[in-house]
């Protein structure tokens, strides 16, 4: 079977917010760590080597800071500008964005995938809002790019939101599954097309580090 559409999600590096435990939306987020650029320097070099031999058609990106400065790194790799698509933003915060993680989850009894349906904070998504969000905009771009390599760079939910939506899983499996994500990690999807014509979404690879050297 030969791939004809090919998705890969490239989590973005570590970032300040996370060191620091802050909610990372606008207000939160302040970009990558020094570590966290030297990661995707490496992600980079990884993508940039299969950019060679099987070119991406489109590259997209989310618009949060630690996304854009991983964006940035990718681009100048590849030679391929990124398309930045606001509605695969990683969730919309509320008031809980620049606060502690620490303290927003024990407001809320657990971290926003514990009770789905609920907004964490004032003003925030639920997490099966965002979920929804983030998969309607995957589709979207997948239909898009029929029969094309696409990457995206992006967050840890957004991985999420790919799971839930192509292995077809109920919105909070995620939490109940425990997927890892870790920092300038690689996600890949293929859907190949068998000898009678049907397609079918096979998960490739999931938290894929080895281009790191140091891999956490």
């Amino acid at each position: 079977m030969v791939p004809t559409t090919e998705l890969v999600i490239a989590r973005h590096g570590e970032a300040a917010c996370n060191v620091a435990g802050i909610v990372g939306g606008e207000r939160g987020c302040t970009g990558l760590t020094a570590l966290g650029r030297d990661e995707v320097v490496q992600l980079a070099a990884r993508l940039a080597d299969e950019h060679s031999h099987r070119p991406y058609a489109a590259f997209y990106a989310t618009p949060r800071l630690r996304v854009l400065e991983t964006a940035e790194i990718i681009t100048r790799a590849l030679h391929l500008p990124a398309t930045i698509e606001p509605e695969l933003r990683g969730p919309d915060h509320g008031n809980a964005d620049g606060q502690p993680w620490a303290d927003v989850k024990t407001a809320f009894q657990g971290p926003p995938q514990h009770a789905p349906d609920h907004p964490y904070a004032h003003g925030s998504e639920t997490w099966n809002q965002y979920l929804d969000r983030a998969a309607t905009t995957l589709q979207k771009i997948l239909a898009r790019h029929n029969g094309e390599r696409i990457l995206i760079a992006a967050h840890g939910e957004t991985v999420e939101a790919a799971h839930t939506l192509l292995l077809g899983l109920p919105q909070n499996a995620c939490l109940r599954l425990g997927f890892v994500t870790n920092h300038a990690s690689l996600t890949r999807w293929q859907q190949p097309t068998n000898r009678f014509g049907r397609t079918i979404w096979q998960l490739v690879t999931h938290n894929d580090t080895r281009h790191l050297r140091n891999p956490r």
